[in-house]
């Protein structure tokens, strides 16, 4: 026993309450930053409703600044574990839908406000971890998980890796993902077999990784910094109140509800796939703290003008990567979004790192969150009922994933806001299965 105990304990390098020197701290909070790809809901909003450059930018600083302050949030005063808050992929298709609606910024924002006074509500009263204990135990919040992984995976090749620019054709991306993500796997391993010698390598796996990766570009003459240079040393998101009104609709706000609480399903796995990684159980307090975080984080996110923000399963995939859990590196990940929320040309850096490269960690960071969805599960017992409850959501997410966009535009304006979100109908498809389906009698 005792010698499984040290087992666990080898587990990770730094936990959760070590400290450690605020240079290294700064640095492992940057490589969570990195990794994160947080950028890449804005993005994919201001790209499919036509926003201007201008617009777009205010956008992304604006989620940089939303996750930076949700993040502080949580890891200090709410759920206190190593998580760090961001965009969240599940809104994105009914924000879309919502702005195209001819209801703009403002009537997202306003949504927003109302699903995320909602979600405090439910923490402050304690009605959420009676509904976590009776529709989302351990086998559907791994399975949600899971389906993060598995929805997310496909967008690190489509949008990062099978790609071409003006440098780099389609060819030298692949290589270029290939050659980051051998990096990352080849610093990580150094760590596990050799611990005392390639700890700093396995805890800064991910950023040696970009690093790598970069360079490499560089020499491919794939990495342009000119977008560096005209960037602006300083420049300032756009918020509610000063740039972007805010509208309640009914329509929308009765969305935005069921969107936040599929978010909340999604956010509660990425929660016990963290406590799964560092071996501490997650409570019912820490539950109720959580989601009270979630809500002001979310409420705060609107009143900067972005869209709900979530716990990132990226983060416990990159804690099982480097091993380091220590709720100072996150504190520091959350200064490094706030300052790139106000500094132009430290955003533009990070922008400008290769989309093959970030490609190539994400896509290793996407299998590391399926397998932390599985580790929720695994000491679940698997008869056919449990196989039918994993197994179904997962076909769902993946034809949802590859539904023509006729059918989609066949179904109402409501449904199509929620066909546009793989995660929200595979969680909801695990939740109703888990309660559907009975569990079997053990006979005596």
């Amino acid at each position: 026993m005792e010698s499984t105990a040290k087992q666990k304990e080898s587990n990770l390098t730094i936990g959760v309450n070590d400290d450690i020197p605020y240079g290294q701290a700064l640095l492992l909070g940057l490589q969570h930053v990195l990794a994160m790809d947080v950028y890449v809901p804005p993005f994919i909003i201001a790209t499919a409703i036509a926003m201007s450059s201008n617009d777009a930018s205010g956008l992304i600083q604006s989620t940089f600044l939303g996750a930076g302050i949700a993040s502080l949030i949580q890891v200090l005063f709410f759920l206190k574990l190593p998580v760090c808050q961001g965009p969240s992929f599940v809104p994105v298709g009914a924000i879309i839908g919502i702005f195209l609606g001819s209801k703009g910024m403002d009537t997202v924002i306003g949504s927003s406000l109302v699903g995320a006074a909602a979600v405090v509500l439910l923490g402050f009263t304690g009605i959420y971890k009676h509904i976590v204990r009776h529709f989302i135990p351990s086998i559907v919040s791994g399975t949600i998980i899971m389906i993060v992984g598995l929805t997310l995976l496909p967008s690190a090749f489509t949008s990062n890796i099978y790609v071409s620019s003006e440098s780099l054709s389609i060819n030298q991306n692949i290589f270029l993902a290939i050659i980051t993500a051998a990096i990352l796997v080849l610093f990580s391993m150094l760590g596990v077999y050799f611990p005392n010698l390639g700890k700093v390598f396995r805890i800064s796996s991910v950023i040696i990784a970009l690093a790598g990766g970069t360079l490499v570009a560089s020499f491919m003459g794939g990495f342009d910094t000119s977008t560096v240079a005209q960037a602006p040393f300083f420049s300032l998101p756009k918020v509610a109140f000063i740039n972007y009104g805010v509208h309640f609709d009914l329509s929308a706000i009765l969305t935005m509800l069921v969107i936040y609480l599929v978010l909340l399903a999604e956010t509660t796995g990425t929660w016990y796939a963290v406590s799964a990684v560092i071996e501490e159980p997650l409570t019912d307090t820490q539950i109720n703290k959580g989601v009270i975080g979630e809500g002001i984080g979310c409420l705060i996110a609107a009143l900067v003008g972005t869209t709900p923000v979530t716990g990132y399963s990226t983060n416990a995939g990159i804690i099982s990567i480097t091993g380091v859990a220590s709720r100072k590196v996150f504190i520091m990940a959350s200064g490094w979004f706030i300052a790139l929320s106000f500094l132009g040309k430290l955003s533009s850096l990070i922008n400008a790192i290769p989309t093959a490269v970030i490609g190539g960690v994400f896509a290793v960071v996407c299998v590391i969150i399926m397998l932390s969805g599985f580790r929720v599960i695994k000491n679940e017992e698997f008869s056919e009922r449990e196989l039918y409850i994993i197994g179904v959501p997962l076909i769902c997410a993946i034809g949802l994933l590859f539904m023509p966009t006729n059918v989609k535009e066949s179904a109402p304006q409501f449904i199509q806001y929620l066909l546009d979100s793989p995660i929200a109908i595979s969680a909801i498809v695990a939740i109703v299965m888990n309660k559907l389906i009975p569990a079997t009698k053990t006979v005596a």
